[in-house]
């Protein structure tokens, strides 16, 4: 099942975690284009069009982010401080996908506008399931508001 021009950022930094979610979308026939950033600070460069990705149209955003906060360079929560703070980002999809339970964690990402928290599960058929969720929700189910200019 896929959505035309609807695209998944990944930010993960994890390679197990990568594979793992490829996996899960390929096993729900959610074959839309998976693009996978290690950090925060890649994240927030390709958000915004900068660093490496400077030749990359800004104006094309991902469908949703799924978001880890245990991040090298900038951690999550500041990856989507900045995404909520910028006018051209500020209502994309953001789905928290992380290993921690910490409630700090959890309603630091509530307060800085996170739209779901989902805690990754340790064993691989639930994470699969959690993964697939996530893609059919967020993917095919969910409307969102685009700002002007902002192609899905």
């Amino acid at each position: 099942m896929i959505q035309k021009g609807r695209t998944i950022l990944l930010v993960e930094d994890n390679d197990d975690d990568v594979e793992l979610t490829r996996r899960a979308f390929s096993r729900g026939n959610l074959i839309n284009e998976l693009i996978v950033v290690r950090d925060g600070q890649e994240a927030l460069d390709y958000l915004f069009a900068t660093g490496a990705y400077a030749d990359r149209d800004a104006a094309s955003l991902p469908h949703v982010v799924l978001l880890d906060l245990n991040l090298p360079k900038i951690n999550g929560l500041e990856v989507l401080r900045r995404i909520r703070s910028d006018e051209t980002t500020k209502r994309l999809p953001v789905v928290v996908l992380t290993t921690s339970k910490e409630e700090k964690d959890i309603f630091g990402s509530y307060d800085l506008g996170a739209n779901s928290y989902v805690r990754k599960p340790v064993d691989f058929s639930q994470f699969t399931e959690s993964v697939q969720q996530l893609g059919l929700y967020w993917l095919v189910l969910n409307e969102q508001a685009s700002p002007s200019g902002w192609t899905s």
